[in-house]
């Protein structure tokens, strides 16, 4: 798919397509950090991310702009996924709550973010991320702007 086709798409459309054929060819953080989209609907992603040796910190545990970026990727998705196509949008706050260290050997994290409330011109959203034990890692919330034609 080209770019030009890619912006036909529904917010929605377009993550449902990154999450079947995948958008190996487009650089994004999502393709950097190895994220994958899990679950795509409207209102609600659900985002799996392996952590790896290279997202450490000095003291050895995952980086936490690691986990801000998770979090921002699967909020902000969940508020893309109602937006209708040529339409942007774009992270005005976001507030993240650490509440445990993950090594960076510890396998696979679930990050879920949801829709509180969509706008005209602002969206909020909130997240979560679990480790494979099912125990919260981090959650969050999210101030996203709209852009409308």
């Amino acid at each position: 798919m080209t770019a030009v086709d890619l912006a036909t798409l529904s917010g929605l459309e377009l993550l449902r397509w990154a999450q079947g054929e995948g958008p190996a060819d487009i650089p994004g953080i999502s393709q950097l950090l190895g994220m994958s989209f899990h679950e795509v609907e409207e209102g609600r992603v659900v985002v799996f991310l392996n952590v790896r040796p290279d997202f450490s910190n000095p003291l050895g545990a995952v980086h936490g702009g690691v986990i801000a970026a998770l979090l921002d990727t699967a909020m902000a998705c969940a508020v893309h996924t109602t937006l209708p196509a040529r339409v942007g949008y774009t992270t005005l706050e976001l507030k993240v709550n650490f509440i445990r260290a993950v090594a960076p050997t510890s396998g696979k994290l679930t990050a879920e973010g949801t829709l509180i409330h969509a706008g005209r011109r602002v969206a909020t959203a909130e997240g979560k991320i679990l480790n494979e034990e099912g125990k919260l890692i981090a959650h969050a919330t999210t101030t996203c702007m709209i852009f409308r034609p």
